[in-house]
Order: structure tokens, then sequence, then C-alpha cells
């Protein structure tokens, strides 16, 4: 299908459109080709001190407009991208690469994010406290933090900005929101969309840029009050140590190394194709993606050939064309860490039971890939891979399994597979993830609270957990008798 590239891609500072001051702009890249299909504008100093200012300026009428009043500016928002859905998904398709039936549902995603976070809004309440003494009212009441700076990444642009955006709104925060410069598009019309739906001048500012310089910017300003981030684990530590100098509060999920434990006692066939399915998932560029495959021996051989035969059967093409599964990595970058894995395992002695290499010479595609046989020490045993490439391990024991799936410094997500309710148990309790799913795989929703243990981050996104990060809590005793 022929999608129309928006060309009037822009930075949103103080309810005004604009084209940045005069840098040069950067193109942005078609995974599925390689071709440019756009130009963004990117901010400057002043560019930044002007997103700055305005929302600042603008916290102390948003602040005071009332939770249900917020509530319908994010209940609108929703309606309005449910009915531009289409054209959204659209975009994202061209920006991310992903099929259009998963940028579709990323849509949907976001649609459930906006309706979430404003009917919450109108239940961030505080608590009374019993008095001590007659005529005293003693009470918690919850604020907005503060105005935010915002950092989403290019996997799922769209409802990783909002699970940003929603809960800030409905706080009461004023938001610059900077997306990644791979997907722009997207998150162009999410802000318009919002524009549109009411959110005042000044409340919402999005801007492009030089990551770092951007980031730097802005945590260094003594406006901001709250920072969230998602991304990698070196660039979270470093905005991490940026915010701590002023004592900003932090919420970031930098990612994962999933394990999946496959236990004897399941449909080896079933569970297979459901791992492969998740597996290769936006080409496996997913936080929550199973990454290290730990099955019984006595099922191994029976799992890999079912596995690698529903990897085979994936077709993979352009996000755009009808009935693809798997589009192409988003850029250059994944499509080497790609084959680096794959030639650091095949080095170490493991054996490429499917795929293993570049498909073809335009875009960034990268064929399902299966390994075995892979060495303790294997890059793809420690490191997020964040591309298309499936180790799978066998194992003995359940203690050897748990052992293995957490012996990695992420702790974001673990599944496992297994009929046994004393294990599924017993697994619950063991691994060492903030997401954890047995004979299941699930994306993030907007009302349950996503947060990782060890390197994969710091506080909860979605859920009351994640709204609860841009409000802080006063306590207020009052005396009636004076």
């Amino acid at each position: 299908m022929a999608i129309d590239y928006p060309q009037d891609l822009g930075l949103y500072i103080d309810g005004a459109w604009h084209r940045g001051g005069g840098r040069a702009l950067r193109p942005v890249f078609d995974p599925s080709s390689g071709e440019t299909v756009g130009q963004l504008p990117l901010a400057n100093s002043t560019d930044l001190d002007a997103a700055l200012s305005a929302a600042e300026q603008a916290a102390p009428a948003w602040r005071r407009q009332t939770a249900w009043q917020r509530a319908a500016i994010l209940k609108q928002a929703a309606r309005i991208v449910a009915q531009r859905k289409s054209a959204l998904a659209a975009v994202l398709t061209t920006d991310n690469g992903k099929p259009l039936a998963d940028a579709l549902a990323e849509i949907d995603r976001v649609v459930e994010t906006l309706e979430w976070c404003g009917e919450e809004a109108t239940r961030l309440d505080g608590r009374m406290l019993p008095p001590r003494s007659p005529g005293l009212l003693q009470a918690t009441v919850k604020d907005p933090i503060g105005p935010v700076a915002a950092f989403a990444p290019w996997n799922f642009p769209a409802v990783l900005c909002m699970r940003k955006v929603a809960p800030a709104l409905a706080a009461g925060c004023t938001v610059i929101v900077k997306p990644a410069e791979e997907t722009p598009a997207v998150c162009v019309a999410l802000v318009q969309a919002l524009v549109d739906a009411g959110v005042p001048a000044g409340v919402l500012n999005l801007v492009f840029g030089e990551p770092s310089e951007v980031s730097q910017h802005l945590i260094a300003s003594p406006i901001i009050r709250k920072l969230s981030f998602t991304g990698s684990v070196p660039v979270g530590r470093l905005l991490y140590e940026q915010a701590a100098r002023g004592l900003k509060a932090v919420t970031m999920e930098l990612g994962g190394h999933s394990p999946v434990l496959v236990f004897d006692d399941v449909d080896v066939n079933k569970v297979a194709a459901a791992c492969a399915a998740f597996k290769y998932r936006n080409a496996g560029q997913v936080c929550l993606s199973p990454n290290r495959f730990f099955v019984h021996e006595s099922v191994y051989r029976d799992f890999v050939a079912a596995f690698v035969a529903a990897a085979r059967a994936l077709r993979i093409g352009p996000g755009t064309e009808a009935g693809v599964q798997m589009g192409p990595l988003n850029n250059p970058r994944r499509l080497a860490a790609a084959e680096r894995f794959v030639a650091d395992a095949s080095d170490s002695g493991a054996r490429i039971e499917l795929g293993g290499h570049r498909i073809g010479s335009r875009g960034w595609f990268f064929q399902p890939t299966v390994l075995t046989g892979l060495d303790p020490t294997a890059a793809l045993m420690h490191e997020e891979p964040f591309c298309p490439v499936a180790p799978i391990v066998a194992f003995a024991t359940l203690d050897e399994a748990v052992a293995r799936a957490n012996g990695v410094a992420f702790g974001l997500a673990a599944y496992a597979f297994t009929r046994s309710s004393a294990r599924a148990a017993e697994l619950s309790e063991r691994l060492a993830a903030g997401w954890i799913g047995i004979n299941s795989f699930t994306p993030a929703l907007a009302d349950a609270a996503l947060g990782g243990m060890k390197d994969s981050g710091v506080g909860y996104e979605g859920g009351r957990e994640g709204l609860e990060a841009y409000l802080q809590t006063r306590f207020i005793s009052h005396d009636r008798l004076f």
C-alpha cells in the first residue's frame, strides 16, 4: 500500500509548530528500503529554552485545572486517536518498519492508555488521618511534581510516548517530550491529537535534536523536576547521574534480557509456536521480548525443531505489505548488532539452526535466526540482543534453569511454561524479574505497573504506580480551634 509520509515535521513549543532554530535537517529513513522519506528539524539551545519557559509558565494554570477537566481532555484525545487510527498506523509502519497489523495494535494501546489515564486522573486522592485531638484535621494530598522531561524510544514510538505523556498530563504536570529521531512522524501526529483535544499552549511541548545535547540541556534546568526515560542501560546511567545533581525524580525502563523456561510437561509444538511468534514480534526489538530459551533436556530437540519450523514459516517483508509478520530492523545499528551476535556465537562453537544473515541489500532486514550449542560466555547470553536472534539451551533441573535465568544483570521480564501449579508458584517467587508470564506472553498494559529489577530500571510505568510517579505528597495538619 502507498503511504503519504508527512512532510511538515516540526517542533511544537508553547502552542505553535515551527521548524527549529536553523540547524541542519535530519533525514528520516524508511527501514524497509533505506530511502529518505522525510526531513526532521532539530532543536537548538534557544528552542530548548523556549520549551522550558513554556512548560514553566503553563504549569500553574494546568495544575489548577480540575482533575475532571484534565480527564475530559485525555478522553477526547483518545477518541481523536481512535478516529485517526488507520492513518496513524500507516505512518508508524513507515517510521518503524513493523507490520501494519502490529502498528494498528499499538495505536489501540495508545487509545487505551489515554482513556485509562483520563479515568484515573479523577482518582488521585489523598487520605484523611484519624484525628489525635478534637478539632484537628490531618490529611495527605497529592500534587503534580512539576514540569517533566520525557524521552521515548523508537521501537514502540507511539505507545511508549503516551505512557509518559498521558500520566504526566493526568497528574497535572506540564511536559517536554523528546521522541526518537528515527520515528518522529507518529509522535508529531499524536501531539497534534492532544492539541486538537484541548491541551493548552505550553502544557505539552515536543522537541527533537541531538539526543545528548537535548537531555543534558533539559535535565540541567532547574525547571525540570521529573525525568522519564526508556532506553539502554548505559544512557540510563548517564541520565540518572545528571538527574541526581538536581535531586530530580526519575523513572527509567532500561531494557531486559528475558529468559523463557520450558518444562517437560507442556505441549511442545504449541509452546514453541507461541515462543517464536513473540520472539520475532517487531523483529525482536521489544524490551519484553523472550531472548534466552531454556528447555528441559527431555523435550529439547523437539522444541528446537518446532521453533525452527515456526520461525521458518514467518512471512518477512515491508510492513505495508498484506500478510507480513516480521518487518525490517529499524536502523543499521541493529543490523550490525545482529551480525555481531551471530558471528560471536559461531566463533565459540554455536550451531546455526536457521538464518544468520541479512536479507538482501535493500532496507535493514535480517533472517529469523535460531542458535543452539552456545557457549555460556557468548555475548548473546549476556547482552540484550534487540534483534531476531534466538538462542536455545537445554537444562536438566529446575534449580539449574532458575540460576541460568537469573544469571544476568537484567531483570525486566521472565516467562515459564509448565502444567504444574506448584512449579508455577515456585517460579513466580524465584524468577528475578518485574514482569512474569506463566504460560502466557502479554504486552505492557495501561493498568499494570511495569518496572525492572537490577539494571532493568528504576520505578514503574503503567498502572497506579506509574501515575503516582508524577505526583508528590503533602501532609496538612489543620487545627480548627485557632
